[in-house]
């Protein structure tokens, strides 16, 4: 490894092993076991007295899945390193692709945008979209509770509503909602299973590689790291600092920092124009990056 690695934040190492039971008035018991796994690393790199940092992290409900532990410092640190000499660019409009750590958190604004608790209180842009598209044709999102050491895998939600696999997003429109019995109540519907949250979401992808999605990106910002919380989700008005790498001719040139990326969750959910296989598993998420035709990208 590089001289260039001064420090770390230091490693985790996490084990658990949980029993969950559910008890209520109406005569419902059960109950299941579980159990998690974790290893993550952060890592400072420092060249000519600036620093910069980076990390990764790896889990699992079985401890053999879990990455080496080498290996996983190893990528930490190189993730660190190649943000070295990173620099602002100017205020442009370009393309975005969105790692796939990133990504997921699209999709996240997009489940607390028809959790049902914001629906019915309408604090939501998404407010009657059921059956609607919101995002481009190519978005495809399942819900699947019952996936063989899923991270959020659950037979029967926090009220013991039994959970079911449905389709949440198909061609781009909305099929679903994430309701519990009482936001249900509220919008008329019944419950989908979802108090306490969603159940494994993956979003498939007949797209490339990371690589093809670089070269699919061109010219344009490859984002690696979102910072603040500049996301209003009554308008769907989109502002995050964010840092990562210029991409030219499908390659990346040089890495970035200070920048803020902007724009509108309905248009950016429209504008989504490839989806890559490199699909990460975070929590109850899965998704590849994800490629955004246009934003606005703030600089000098």
């Amino acid at each position: 490894m590089s001289k260039s690695i001064r420090n770390s934040e230091g490693a985790t190492v996490s084990a658990q092993q949980s029993q969950f039971v559910l008890a209520n008035s109406l005569g419902f018991c059960g109950g299941y076991p579980g159990s998690r796994h974790w290893l993550s690393c952060s890592v400072i790199a420092e060249h000519k007295g600036r620093m910069q940092r980076d990390d990764w992290y790896s889990a699992s409900r079985v401890p053999d899945e879990i990455a080496d532990p080498v290996a996983l410092g190893r990528y930490a640190g190189q993730r660190a390193l190649a943000r070295l000499g990173a620099r602002k660019i100017a205020t442009c409009r370009a393309p975005v692709l969105f790692e796939a750590p990133v990504a997921l958190q699209l999709i996240g604004h997009f489940t607390s945008a028809v959790n049902g608790g914001n629906l019915y209180r309408k604090t939501s842009f998404l407010v009657d979209s059921l059956g609607k598209q919101v995002f481009s044709p190519l978005v495809q999102i399942d819900e699947k509770p019952h996936e063989p050491r899923g991270m959020a895998s659950t037979p029967f939600d926090e009220e013991g509503v039994a959970t079911r696999s449905r389709s949440i997003v198909r061609e781009g429109t909305v099929q679903g909602y994430f309701l519990g019995s009482y936001s249900a109540r509220k919008l008329g519907m019944p419950s989908t299973g979802s108090a306490g949250g969603h159940h494994n979401l993956f979003v498939r992808s007949a797209g490339p590689d990371f690589e093809g999605m670089l070269r699919k990106l061109g010219r344009g910002l490859l984002v690696t790291e979102l910072m603040g919380q500049g996301v209003n989700l009554v308008t769907g008005d989109y502002s995050r600092g964010a840092a990562g790498y210029w991409v030219e001719g499908g390659e990346i040139r040089f890495p970035v920092e200070e920048v803020t990326i902007a724009g509108n969750l309905k248009d950016m959910f429209k504008a989504i124009v490839a989806i890559g296989s490199d699909r990460l598993v975070r929590g109850g998420r899965s998704s590849g990056s994800i490629l955004i035709e246009n934003m606005t990208i703030a600089g000098d």
